[in-house]
C-alpha cells in the first residue's frame, strides 16, 4: 500500500511486481496448496468487516438481495478488465495505470458490498473467484460437518465447482488470456499489430476478445454436441463439464508463468524491502540478488512446461469423461464425448505450439 502511494514512479515500484506476480500469478500455487485463500487475505473483505463492525451490522446485511441467476458474471467483467490492462492496454507497466485500476476495483467492490452484502465478493471479486476456482484442485478442504481441514482427492474437489452462470466464461478468460499472452510473443502477430490501421491498442483488444471467445465457444459447442437430451439439459451441459477446464488452466498457466513467477517474484520480494525507494531495508534483503536458475536451464523449463500442459490436459480429459458418463444418456455416452475429446486435443497441441512457437 505504501509503495502504491508514495513509492517510485518507474518500474522499480514494488506495486507492479506485487500486482502482476505475487497476486495474479501467485494465486495459482497458493490456492492449490492452501485452498481458497483469497477469502481470508482479501483486503476488501477485511475492510467490509471493519466497516460493518463499526456500524454494528452483520457482514451479510444487504440493501438489495443479490440475484443468484446473475452467477459470477460481474467477476467475468472485472476479470476481463484485469487481463485487458495486462495484455492490451497501452501502459500496462505504468504505475499510474495500475493505481487507477486498483482504485476502480476498490470502489466497485466497496459499493457492491454495501448494496449486496459480502455475497458480492463471491460473485464479483475476480481474485476471489479465480482463487476459488483453482482451489477446487487443492488436496485441502474444510469438512462440512466439523468445519476442520481435511484431505481430499483433487478430482473430487474439481467436481464441486458450483454450477452457475458465468463459470465457463471465467475459465475461458483465464485460459484464453494466457494463450493470447503467448500469441503476443509471436513476431508475425507483433508485426500485424504494429501495422494495423486500427492502432495497436484496438488490435490487441480485438485479438484478446477473439481468443477468449474462440476458447469459450469451442468448449461450449463441444459440451452441447450430444444427442438424446432435452433442450434444457443441453443448455446445462457446458456448466456441468466446466470443471474439466480447471486442470488445463492450471497446467497452462504453470507452463507459461513458471520462470516469470520464480525470478520476477524474487525481484519483487527484494523490492518490498525498500517500498518507498529511499534506501530502507525493511526485510533485510538489501544485498540479496535474483537467482536466474530457471533462465540458465531452458531445457529443464521446457520439460516442466510440457509436463504441466500434458498432465493438465490428461486430468481435464479424465474429468470430462467421468462427467460425461454421469450426465449423458447411456446410448450416447461414447459418441457424445467425441467433440469434447477433439477440443481437448486441440487445446493440448495449441497450448504446446504457443508455448514453444512463441
Amino acid at each position: 500500500a505504501a509503495a502504491s502511494v508514495w513509492g517510485p514512479k518507474d518500474s522499480s515500484n514494488a506495486l507492479l511486481g506485487t500486482f502482476y506476480v505475487l497476486v495474479w500469478v501467485g494465486i495459482v500455487p497458493a490456492s492449490l496448496v492452501f485452498g481458497p485463500f483469497w477469502r481470508i487475505v482479501s483486503p476488501m473483505r477485511a475492510l467490509h468487516r471493519v466497516v460493518c463492525g463499526l456500524l454494528r451490522r452483520p457482514t451479510s446485511s444487504a440493501i438489495v438481495a443479490y440475484r443468484r441467476e446473475w452467477g459470477c458474471v460481474p467477476a467475468v467483467v472485472v476479470l476481463f478488465a484485469f487481463v485487458w490492462l495486462e495484455l492490451a492496454s497501452p501502459d500496462s507497466g505504468s504505475v499510474s495505470a495500475v493505481r487507477l485500476w486498483c482504485a476502480v476495483y476498490v470502489l466497485v467492490m466497496a459499493v457492491g458490498a454495501a448494496i449486496f452484502g459480502d455475497e458480492w465478493f463471491s460473485a464479483a471479486d475476480p481474485f476471489e473467484v479465480y482463487s476459488d476456482t483453482v482451489s477446487r484442485l487443492s488436496p485441502l478442504a474444510r469438512d462440512a460437518a466439523s468445519g476442520l481441514l481435511a484431505l481430499r482427492s483433487p478430482l473430487d474437489g474439481a467436481v464441486s465447482l458450483p454450477l452457475q452462470r458465468g463459470t465457463v466464461a471465467v475459465l475461458a478468460v483465464l485460459l484464453g488470456s494466457t494463450a493470447f499472452d503467448s500469441i503476443g510473443q509471436i513476431p508475425a502477430w507483433r508485426s500485424l499489430v504494429d501495422e494495423s490501421a486500427l492502432g495497436s491498442v484496438p488490435a490487441r483488444t480485438l485479438g484478446l476478445i477473439a481468443v477468449i471467445c474462440v476458447v469459450g465457444a469451442a468448449f461450449w459447442s463441444a459440451a452441447r454436441a450430444t444427442g438424446g437430451v432435452t433442450s434444457s439439459r443441453r443448455s446445462a451441459l457446458p456448466g456441468l463439464l466446466a470443471h474439466s477446464l480447471i486442470p488445463i488452466v492450471v497446467g497452462y498457466m504453470t507452463a507459461h508463468y513458471l520462470t516469470y513467477f520464480v525470478e520476477k517474484g524474487q525481484q519483487t520480494i527484494i523490492s518490498l524491502s525498500d517500498p518507498l525507494g529511499n534506501g530502507a531495508n525493511v526485510l533485510g534483503l538489501q544485498d540479496a540478488s535474483v537467482s536466474y536458475v530457471l533462465s540458465n536451464h531452458p531445457s529443464v523449463v521446457a520439460g516442466i512446461a510440457v509436463l504441466a500442459v500434458v498432465v493438465g490436459h490428461l486430468v481435464g480429459i479424465t474429468l470430462a469423461h467421468d462427467a460425461s458418463l454421469r450426465t449423458l444418456p447411456k446410448e450416447h455416452a461414447a459418441t457424445g464425448q467425441l467433440a469434447m475429446m477433439v477440443v481437448m486435443v486441440l487445446y493440448t497441441f495449441g497450448g504446446l505450439f504457443l508455448l514453444f512457437g512463441a
